[in-house]
């Protein structure tokens, strides 16, 4: 299992777009996906489930990668929340 703490740095946060982003990376993946976000926990593969977290810019949350190929998950979710912040 893999954790890593993340903070969305777009002005925008993560909201229909960017997230739409998130959902079609995490699905190439086998493992599970989870995000945390104070004393929530939502599926990282479920659109709805991520819009409602309302992750706003600033917002930090933790990312939870379990499962077979969750190194190559957690580089990839982490480098799009990299390159989302690089879009400003």
């Amino acid at each position: 299992m893999i954790t890593k703490e993340l903070v969305i740095n777009n002005k925008t946060g993560l909201h229909a777009r960017p997230a739409a982003l998130w959902v079609q990376t995490a699905g190439r993946y086998q493992s599970s996906i989870r995000l945390v976000k104070s004393e929530r926990e939502v599926d990282g593969k479920s659109l709805l489930a991520l819009l409602s977290l309302g992750l706003s810019a600033g917002s930090a949350f933790r990312l939870v990668v379990n499962g077979p190929d969750e190194a190559e998950a957690a580089d990839a979710l982490t480098a799009l929340v990299a390159e989302l912040a690089q879009e400003q």
